[in-house]
């Protein structure tokens, strides 16, 4: 490029600058447009060239911009888009470094937690992603601004997928190759387990259940929130909450969840109690029961296919009286799932090991013994008042593991 050409490179890109600097809202909204339509997916060599080497004066004036005037809303989401065509930039550490020397990761952070659109929380999440995925050290820098609590409370409180998804992928981003703050993002994805949005659940297990795979060790409190989630009446959250419980079968944590698991086939009365003092009984009565007997047959699902994993495993849950509980749960006619998965979960545990036959014999009585074995995921059409009363309170007592 000849001196001429470049003097006039420099005339121009101060010209633009000028107008910046001089523009309002509308002027500055206008030159963005402009800016975007011209320069997206341009790399850091390309922008550098299309600024005369000044677009670092750019983007120090956008993240200025930004960071003023983001409570507001101003053309925002038209403001980060043009931040994420630096930020997105092949080679762009330069840029990375500049924007968040300026506070950039900050500024995105807060934009999570403020009443703002959908949309645009969406894009910095966006952003937030693009800085993380940059490497180890950008990832510290974000989880160091109390980043993982922002990201996983604008996850918690939003009401849409495509922020919901972003979040959720920001934070396993930030769980990967960050080996100082991995621990603290597992734990921001426990805190998240309870929220109410079914999607969200779903989501945050499907993550969860990555960032397990790296942790060496699973937390205790990741029980309660996932038998919990045993509950939910959306299957999708039920079988990704399955997924979670037989990866945590290798985990330290396995005796307290088997013995969860277990006291879920046999609700407790404090549960169900209160059921009975309704003003009006029955609907009312089935429709708050639902939940409770969902989580039994959950529970009961659960236990099976943990069961056929391995011997260890079914000799633990043999120890925890789980053929007394699941004898139990197949007397619940309120729930026929509840009866088919404890049927079946029983159905294995007796193939496995024949000795228990005489066990079951005796706590469900010849008759139905018979429907059993012969067919066990159709017994509880054979399961009559007295039946389910003789299962309710059947005495079985096998707490050891018994050999074939």
């Amino acid at each position: 490029m000849s001196t001429h050409e470049e003097q006039a490179g420099v005339s121009r890109v101060l010209q633009f600058l000028q107008e910046w600097d001089h523009g309002n809202k509308t002027v500055r909204c206008r030159i963005l447009d402009a800016f975007l339509t011209q320069n997206t997916g341009k790399t850091f060599t390309e922008l550098e060239v299309e600024f005369s080497q000044a677009s670092s004066l750019f983007l120090a004036r956008l993240t200025t911009w930004v960071r003023l005037t983001y409570m507001f809303g101003t053309c925002l989401g038209l403001q980060l888009k043009a931040v994420g065509v630096f930020l997105s930039a092949s080679n762009n550490h330069q840029y990375l470094s500049e924007f968040l020397e300026d506070g950039g990761a900050l500024t995105l952070l807060d934009i999570l937690g403020q009443k703002l659109k959908e949309e645009d929380k969406a894009e910095a999440l966006r952003l937030l992603q693009i800085v993380s995925n940059a490497g180890r050290k950008y990832k510290e820098i974000i989880c160091e601004c109390y980043g993982v609590r922002a990201i996983a409370d604008c996850l918690a409180k939003s009401n849409t997928e495509e922020t919901q998804e972003t979040a959720l992928s920001l934070l396993e981003s930030l769980a990967h190759g960050n080996p100082e703050y991995q621990n603290q993002v597992y734990k921001g994805l426990i805190a998240l387990m309870p929220c109410t949005c079914p999607k969200a659940q779903e989501l945050v297990l499907q993550t969860l259940r990555i960032v397990q795979s790296k942790v060496k060790t699973a937390h205790p409190s990741i029980i309660e929130p996932l038998l919990n989630m045993l509950r939910s009446l959306r299957l999708e959250v039920q079988d990704e909450a399955i997924n979670l419980i037989l990866d945590l079968r290798q985990y330290e944590v396995r005796p307290a969840l088997l013995s969860g698991l277990v006291a879920l086939l046999k609700p407790t009365k404090e549960g169900l109690q209160r059921h009975h003092i309704l003003e009006d009984p029955e609907v009312t009565k089935m429709t708050e029961s639902l939940p409770v007997f969902i989580q039994q047959a959950a529970a009961a699902k659960a236990i099976h296919l943990l069961a056929q994993t391995s011997q260890e495993v079914s000799q633990e849950l043999l120890s925890l009286g789980v053929v007394h509980h699941l004898l139990y749960a197949m007397g619940n006619q309120e729930h026929t799932d509840a009866q088919i998965q404890a049927s079946l979960a029983l159905e294995h545990l007796v193939h496995t090991y024949p000795l228990l036959e005489e066990h079951v014999h005796r706590g469900m009585g010849s008759t139905l013994f018979s429907a059993f074995m012969h067919k066990a995921e159709t017994v509880h059409m054979n399961v009559d008042k007295i039946q389910a009363e003789i299962l309710l309170s059947n005495k079985v007592n096998i707490t050891e593991g018994l050999d074939g």
